[in-house]
């Protein structure tokens, strides 16, 4: 059972692709299982965060928890947009890893570092030039304002890490490597409990001192990260090229293609989420507290549907690569059944051990109560949000990202926004989760329709 998540086992097997090998069903699960369990672990520690964040804020007060939560689907965003621009060249890593040619993929790694650099800083500027007014545009009021805008902009500061941190854990799990990205995940999370501690209780700086621990912790999760993937990769170390640095318009030109409708997704689905917080924001500071925190710990629990997700994109994106497309098919269809599988158990402990995970979060009972309420809603719709979670990660390591990205954003602001609206005025928070529950059903038809037409395996970048 060691052998099935060792590092070297999933090295021998994803080499054993690029060479034409045949792979079992055994193999091609024990690989999966290998790529995934320290993705999911990464994964869960870095929305970990977000809670350590909301529970040591939420033992402050209402009115701090509410700070953070205005702004927290805007942080989002930033995080997305990262995100974005990092798997446009990642994912091209990835086929040149799959077709064994290492030297591009460095290269590919190279015109990443230059664009993300200058994205992130362009994305810092941005951010920077909003924050004053960011709060009152998300119907924040007065009460909140100051504290929400502050932590919106030490976050902000924050961005070129998030980016750097982004790119090289992309370029890392693409080779194959998740355990890495795994380790210094779990190392963040420690530096933000221990940061956050110091900042909020011991020097009192309340939600300021939240964002301050949070952007420490990621700078020095970025520098480990860096480290790692341009000095230590068998694959990727920058310093095994002794070719002169050559610009190649056409890695730039696809990682726009591939990466623009990420970046469009995410921006629009950001949106999405902060229209969202202006629907609940008139319901008042104990339900924006409470969809804050409800957020959070789901996001905990459709974690291990993003880990999935990972190695589904790492392992499609090397069989693709490697033009073993019956290999790429079957990944794929394994991927998003364990994610489904996964997230059923993660649903039902949502359900079970809500009051126990709101009762972490704030001590506020008419906190908790909408939270619980909320929690429960959306736990029947978990295995379908991992349905679309790994058949967009399948596509998108095939470079199939503009269809999958209309279909999220469709489903979205023409679902969840117009039933959300509609139900809130009646029902509440209630409403807004409800509205989020039948919305990711509908979401997983046409994702579905989408995997077994198969047009995504035959995606030319």
């Amino acid at each position: 059972m060691g052998r099935i998540f060792s590092l070297k086992s999933s090295d021998e097997l994803l080499a054993g692709i690029r060479e034409g090998k045949p792979v079992s069903t055994s193999e091609k699960l024990s690989l999966i299982i290998g790529l995934s369990i320290p993705s999911i672990l990464a994964q869960v520690t870095s929305v970990l965060m977000f809670f350590i964040d909301a529970s040591m804020v939420g033992h402050i007060g209402a009115e701090a928890s509410a700070s953070i939560g205005l702004v927290e689907t805007t942080t989002w965003l930033l995080g997305s947009i990262t995100n974005a621009a990092s798997l446009g060249f990642s994912v091209q890593a990835a086929h040149f890893i799959g077709s064994g040619d290492f030297g591009k993929a460095r290269q590919v790694f190279r015109h990443g570092l230059v664009c993300t650099t200058i994205i992130s800083m362009v994305v810092l500027l941005l951010a920077v030039a909003v924050h004053s007014r960011l709060p009152y545009w998300l119907g924040g009021g007065e009460d909140i304002a100051r504290d929400a805008s502050l932590y919106f902009l030490i976050f902000s500061l924050a961005v070129p890490s998030f980016q750097l941190s982004n790119l090289c854990g992309a370029m890392l799990k693409c080779s194959g490597n998740m355990r890495i990205p795994s380790i210094v995940s779990v190392l963040m999370c420690v530096l933000d409990v221990i940061f956050n501690y110091i900042f909020i209780f011991v020097m009192g700086l309340g939600v300021v001192g939240a964002a301050i621990g949070t952007a420490l912790a990621v700078t020095v999760a970025a520098s480990l990260q860096a480290y790692f993937a341009i000095f230590r990769s068998k694959m990727l170390a920058l310093r095994q090229d002794s070719e002169r640095f050559r610009w190649v318009t056409s890695y730039v030109r696809n990682a726009l293609k591939i990466g623009t409708p990420i970046a469009l997704q995410s921006v629009l689905m950001s949106g999405a989420q902060i229209v969202s917080t202006m629907i609940v924001a008139p319901l008042g500071n104990f339900a924006i507290a409470a969809n804050t925190f409800a957020i959070t710990v789901e996001s905990l629990c459709y974690m291990p549907g993003y880990g999935i997700g990972d190695a589904a994109t790492t392992l499609v994106g090397q069989t693709k690569g490697a033009q073993r497309l019956g290999l790429c098919r079957s990944f794929a269809h394994m991927t998003v059944g364990l994610g489904m599988a996964v997230m059923a158990v993660m649903g039902a402990v949502m359900y079970i051990f809500a009051p126990d995970m709101m009762s972490i979060l704030t001590p506020v009972e008419e906190i908790r109560a909408l939270g619980i309420q909320s929690l429960r809603i959306e736990a029947f719709a978990e295995p379908m949000f991992a349905a679309s979670i790994v058949v967009y990660c399948v596509c998108v390591g095939a470079g199939d990202t503009l269809k999958p990205a209309l279909i999220n954003l469709f489903s979205m602001w023409c679902v969840r926004l117009s039933l959300a609206a509609l139900l809130a005025p009646e029902d509440g928070l209630k409403g807004v989760w409800t509205a989020m529950a039948l919305e990711l059903t509908f979401r997983v038809i046409l994702f579905r329709v989408r995997l077994f037409r198969g047009k995504w395996l035959h995606h030319k970048i």
